[in-house]
């Protein structure tokens, strides 16, 4: 993904190693300067969603201490989003633990796909680009399957998922999958990639 991105933007991947010493912890080697650079760490955190997120964490820390000028971590997939709230007592709220952690570790900025909740956005103290993949599903489902599909969600909590998703592509929307007289029924799929990669540019300040 992220050697799709710079070929998109026409600027060359930065050379990056991540390896792992003999006790299992990661280390991270970035082969060129990014001093007084804007610099893009695209990272998803999907699973293994620990081992992402650690990935994430050391490589922000990495640029940070190598001077980058701006860090915008694009995450399209952000790992611990589920637990955005108490549900019960003695809950942790994951998200914003991870919001902490990928400010103080040392992102300038985040683009996030899809968030799990709008909310999220405010677990932040820096800009965060909430992005949608919507009308790229929508239009992607009305080329492969027409209107003979129905769209439900798969869960309480992603009930307000299906209507922006039906109306993008005419099609008729559920809250819930009991009693859904649908031939076909859809469940979200992320990517991921194997290591992360920064692509950088010369900074504007």
């Amino acid at each position: 993904m992220s050697e799709r991105i710079a070929h998109e933007i026409d600027l060359p991947l930065a050379p990056m190693d991540i390896t792992r010493f003999a006790d299992g912890e990661f280390d991270v080697k970035i082969h060129e300067s990014v001093r007084g650079h804007d610099v893009f760490l695209i990272q998803p955190t999907c699973p293994p969603v620990s081992d992402n997120l650690i990935q994430l964490f050391v490589t922000l820390d990495a640029l940070r201490r190598a001077s980058a000028a701006r860090i915008t971590a694009v995450i399209p997939y952000y790992g611990y989003e589920r637990k955005e709230k108490k549900s019960a007592p003695r809950d942790p709220i994951s998200a914003k633990l991870m919001a902490n952690i990928i400010e103080l570790a040392g992102a300038s900025r985040v683009i996030a796909v899809d968030l799990h909740a709008e909310a999220i956005q405010g677990f932040f103290d820096i800009p965060v680009d909430a992005l949608t993949a919507t009308k790229i599903l929508a239009r992607r489902v009305r080329e492969r399957h027409g209107n003979s599909v129905v769209v439900v969600s798969p869960d309480t909590g992603a009930r307000c998922a299906p209507v922006p998703l039906a109306a993008s592509s005419t099609l008729p929307s559920r809250s819930s999958t009991s009693a859904v007289p649908a031939t076909t029924r859809w469940r979200w799929s992320m990517w991921s990639v194997t290591w992360p990669a920064c692509t950088r540019s010369s900074s504007t300040t």
